[in-house]
């Protein structure tokens, strides 16, 4: 595994503290030092000692790092990218944590320019509910899946260093192509936390939603955990993977309708059929995984 002398964290939450918390457990890291927008957070990430120091978007941060990781909103990356660009050492290497891939690969290619071939696109299929430096640990990634989309022109070398970085992690890290990314992630992931986040807006809106709420059991609370996630993240997710997004939901209202059709003509054998597939697809997913 090679070693990070410095790493740069970009927005020290979930994500990236954990990935820095990971590294150290590993050994794989020498120095990480944090850059965010809250102080606040920031000066928790140090107390809980997931970096050892505070940075900024400058040279004195950005210019000696070994790798620098984006870990924040996709809707924050334009700017993110546009200010560590000129900053950047020659031998810098940059990835990025973000839920979509063919934005961020579009804002890398008119942001960084000259630091484009040391940027490798990735994203770790992992995360709670919870966000902030108190959120982080280091066993987030551990068995997880970690997705590269190398750009044609990625240098071997940035590649291999983020790949044996989320290895050393403990992560299993897999290559494709930014548009099956996200074609992927829509169904599985951003589709999910929509529908999430719908149903408890829906229940909320109700006018009897105290008492709606107050009957609300296990089934409830499982099928909307991820609405606890973080608003402003996955606002941003949703807008950057609007097309295959919309796919996805276009596709899910079908499977309602056809629903709706087997409930209006009692069709017991039809539910019967759709439940049970769906528990043994999901079986065998467990199974999997």
């Amino acid at each position: 595994m090679a070693r990070i002398e410095k790493l740069v964290v970009v927005g020290v939450g979930l994500i990236g503290g954990s990935f820095a918390l990971a590294l150290k457990e590993a050994g794989a890291v020498g120095r990480v030092v944090g850059v965010g927008r809250s102080a606040q957070n920031i000066r928790r990430a140090l107390e809980l000692k997931i970096i050892d120091a505070a940075g900024a978007l400058d040279a004195p941060t950005l210019g000696d790092a070994d790798l620098v990781l984006l870990a924040v909103p996709v809707g924050q990356m334009q700017p993110v990218m546009h200010s560590i660009a000129p900053l950047l050492g020659k031998n810098s290497v940059v990835t990025d944590a973000g839920s979509t891939k063919q934005d961020v690969v579009e804002l890398a290619r008119r942001e960084l320019k000259g630091s484009l071939s040391r940027f490798v696109p990735g994203h770790p299929i992992a995360g709670t509910e919870n966000s902030g430096a108190e959120a982080a640990f280091a066993r987030l990634y551990r068995g997880g899946k970690v997705v590269l989309t190398p750009l044609n022109k990625s240098d071997a070398g940035a590649v291999a260093l983020v790949r044996s970085a989320w290895e050393s992690c403990g992560a299993h890290v897999f290559e494709m192509k930014p548009k099956e990314h996200d074609a992927v992630l829509a169904a599985v992931s951003h589709l999910p936390h929509l529908l999430a986040y719908a149903l408890v807006d829906q229940v909320a809106r109700h006018k009897n939603a105290r008492q709606f709420f107050s009957y609300a059991a296990g089934g409830f609370r499982d099928f909307t955990r991820i609405a606890s996630s973080h608003p402003e993240m996955w606002r941003d997710i949703c807008l950057a993977n609007r097309e295959a997004l919309l796919a996805e939901i276009d596709r899910y209202g079908g499977k309602l309708e056809r629903v709706r059709k087997m409930l209006e003509r009692r069709d017991a054998k039809a539910l019967d059929a759709l439940f049970s597939g769906a528990r043994d697809a999901r079986e065998r997913w467990l199974k999997d995984t």
